[in-house]
């Protein structure tokens, strides 16, 4: 049997350190969101009580960002995880070797830079919508036709030109970092906001499904969390993207219908 040589021992470090501290980071995000989301289905005293206000002060719309910010970063990182460490390989293997950390933790924070910006649009648009009465103090749609609105919206999204092609970056991050690299942390973290926006350009849409749902409905979470996983990863996401388009138009169609 062959040793390995001290570069494939490093390789393997950065991939258990990767994987630990995304998994860290996951277990973090949901150790507050999962909380919250049963108090809010339950006394609705504990940590969730913040959001049973009428008064939207600058502290209750900061705490309703941070909500947004950490459910994205839970929901998100996951799918992250192959873009890291095929970064990490590449770093690992060039001149830039010994600061692989850095070039690492620049990547995740350009990733996350774009889902944060997404949160703070998710915020807004969530005062907008409960102040419009669209959305029900419980988070979720208060009309069933703005709900099939949105349905059929993500539904035909999934169909996109431009979905697809977001999808297959986010599906070959061989490829993504090949015709998008930089080099030096500061090129890690541009490599990273990009994929970011890459993933938000495949994802925004579904994630817009949480006001559906409800954006504290944790099987809703959950589910959504699974396929965007399985569509960036899986064998099969290519065609699940298509055919949960199609199931989303279907229902968001029902329920618009005239009754």
């Amino acid at each position: 049997m062959e040793e390995s040589t001290p570069v494939e021992d490093l390789l393997r470090r950065d991939r258990r350190l990767i994987g630990a501290a995304l998994a860290a980071g996951v277990l973090l995000c949901w150790a507050w969101i999962v909380p919250m989301a049963v108090d809010m289905y339950g006394s609705m005293d504990g940590a969730s009580a913040w959001m049973m206000t009428d008064d939207w002060d600058f502290k209750h719309l900061v705490l309703l960002f941070a909500m947004w910010a950490v459910m994205m970063a839970g929901m998100m990182l996951p799918s992250v995880a192959p873009a890291l460490l095929i970064y990490a390989a590449v770093i690992r293997r060039s001149p830039d070797g010994p600061a692989v950390a850095a070039h690492v933790n620049a990547f995740a924070a350009g990733y996350l830079l774009a889902w944060t910006l997404f949160s703070l649009a998710a915020t807004v648009l969530q005062r907008v919508l409960s102040h419009q009465l669209w959305l029900s103090p419980m988070m979720e749609a208060d009309d069933r036709r703005f709900g099939g609105v949105l349905l059929i919206a993500a539904g035909f999204y999934q169909f996109s030109p431009f979905k697809d092609k977001c999808l297959n970056y986010c599906r070959s991050p061989a490829e993504f970092l090949i015709k998008h690299w930089r080099h030096g942390p500061a090129g890690g973290f541009r490599l990273g906001w990009l994929n970011g926006l890459y993933c938000l350009g495949c994802c925004w849409a579904l994630m817009m499904l949480l006001f559906v749902g409800g954006v504290m409905n944790l099987w809703w979470i959950g589910g959504l969390t699974v396929f965007v996983l399985l569509e960036k990863a899986a064998p099969f996401g290519g065609r699940s993207a298509r055919w949960l388009g199609a199931v989303l138009a279907v229902a968001g169609a029902w329920l618009v219908r005239p009754q």
